[in-house]
């Protein structure tokens, strides 16, 4: 169910079937570029939500053609992430990754509806 507008926090509570614990998932949305001025980030302390989704929009390059989706839990963006800085500096609790890195370090969490904590499997 989506959260109302402006709701803090979380964007998104799901209750899956396997689970009699609502989920609460922060969603994040950015138009696909290249290069190292387009990230999404979060701080790793923020105990707010418990999954997050990334929602990768098409450029008007059209790279890549459509909409891509990765949905994970926190845990896996708090190890695959970057710091933003150096250990003692002020923004060094804000985990980031670049746009265009996304689909790399996330491939089994594309399309990820099912909310499996694993991802999912695709045959090629």
């Amino acid at each position: 169910m989506k959260m109302p507008d402006n709701w803090p926090d979380y964007d998104v509570i799901a209750l899956p079937k396997s689970n009699v614990v609502p989920l609460k998932i922060s969603v994040k949305s950015r138009t696909f570029k290249h290069g190292r001025d387009a990230y999404v980030e979060y701080n790793i302390n923020d105990s707010s939500f418990d999954w997050m989704a990334i929602v990768i929009l098409p450029s008007d390059k059209g790279e890549p053609d459509k909409r891509r989706v990765f949905i994970f839990p926190k845990t896996i963006s708090d190890i695959r992430f970057r710091h933003n800085g150096r250990p003692a500096t002020k923004y060094y609790d804000y985990m980031n990754v670049r746009v265009d890195e996304i689909a790399k370090i996330l491939p089994e969490f594309r399309d990820n509806f099912r909310l499996s904590v694993t991802g999912i499997t695709t045959s090629s």
